[in-house]
C-alpha cells in the first residue's frame, strides 16, 4: 500500500508542477512519519524515501538508531526548548523556530554539538489561534535576528494551512507565505537563504505545489489515517 501511495503523491506532484511549468525535482516530499512504526518507515525507505518528517523529539530519538543512517529527518512538529539537545545533531532541518528564544537555545546546542542546523521560520498565516508560528508581520524582525547566530542557517519559511474541505480555499494562504520569501529574500540578509518554502500537506499540496512549495509534508496520503491510540505527550 505505502509503495502505490508514494508513486500516486509523487505523480501528483509532478502533474502540479507540469501545470504551473515548475520542475519536480524542485519539490522534496516529507513523508510524515508521525505516530508510524518503524516497519512502515522501513517500507516507504525501500520505496526509494529518504525524507521523513516527525512532530515529536521522541519518535526522532526513537527512529534514528534503528533505521538507515542516509535518512533525512526533519523536525516539523513544534519543538520544547528543553528537547532541542536530543534532537540538534540528528536532523537535517527544523521546520518550526517561532520565537527568538527557541533560536538560541538551538545555537547553543548547535555549538556543542558543532553543528550548523538548517531552519524554517514557522508562520502562522491565518493567523489562527490553535497554531504555533509568528505572524506574518513578525517574521522579518525575527530573521534578522537570528541571522546573526553562527550555528544556525536561515533556509525559508513554513506555515500549516487551515484544514479545509477545499483545498483551493488555501491557495492565499501558500500566495502570502511565497510572497514574504521572495521579499525577504530581496533584503539580501546574510546568513539567510529564502529557497525553502514548507507548505501543503495531504489535502492540499498540489495547490501548495502550484503556488511554490519546495518541500510538501504528506503523512496519511502515504502511511493512511493516524493511529490516535498512541498517547501523544
Amino acid at each position: 500500500m505505502i509503495t502505490e501511495n508514494l508513486k500516486q503523491v509523487h505523480d501528483n506532484i509532478d502533474a502540479a508542477c507540469k501545470a504551473v511549468g515548475r520542475d519536480p525535482k524542485e519539490v522534496t516530499l516529507i513523508a510524515v512519519s508521525k505516530t508510524k512504526p518503524v516497519p512502515m518507515l522501513q517500507e516507504a525507505y525501500d520505496a526509494g524515501e529518504r525524507v521523513f518528517g516527525e512532530n515529536k523529539v521522541q519518535e526522532i530519538t526513537d527512529k534514528y538508531p534503528q533505521l538507515p543512517q542516509d535518512i533525512h529527518w526533519h523536525m516539523i512538529g513544534h519543538l520544547q526548548r528543553n528537547k532541542v539537545k536530543y534532537i540538534v545533531d540528528k536532523v537535517a532541518m527544523i521546520h518550526s523556530v517561532d520565537s527568538l528564544r527557541l533560536a538560541e537555545t538551538i545555537e547553543q546546542e548547535a555549538a556543542k554539538h558543532q553543528v550548523t542546523v538548517p531552519i524554517l521560520i514557522e508562520v502562522n498565516v491565518a493567523e489562527e489561534e490553535s497554531k504555533f508560528g509568528v505572524k506574518v508581520s513578525e517574521v522579518l524582525p525575527l530573521v534578522e535576528s537570528i541571522a546573526a547566530f553562527p550555528h544556525i542557517k536561515i533556509m525559508g519559511l513554513m506555515t500549516i494551512a487551515p484544514y479545509v474541505e477545499d483545498p483551493e480555499e488555501n491557495r492565499p494562504v501558500f500566495r502570502q507565505l511565497k510572497k514574504l520569501s521572495v521579499d525577504i529574500a530581496a533584503k539580501n540578509i546574510n546568513n539567510v537563504n529564502m529557497s525553502v518554502l514548507s507548505m501543503g500537506m495531504t489535502n492540499d499540496y498540489q495547490v501548495a505545489v502550484e503556488e511554490g512549495a519546495t518541500m510538501v509534508r504528506v503523512g496519511t496520503g502515504i502511511f493512511g489515517e493516524r493511529d490516535y491510540s498512541i498517547k501523544e505527550d
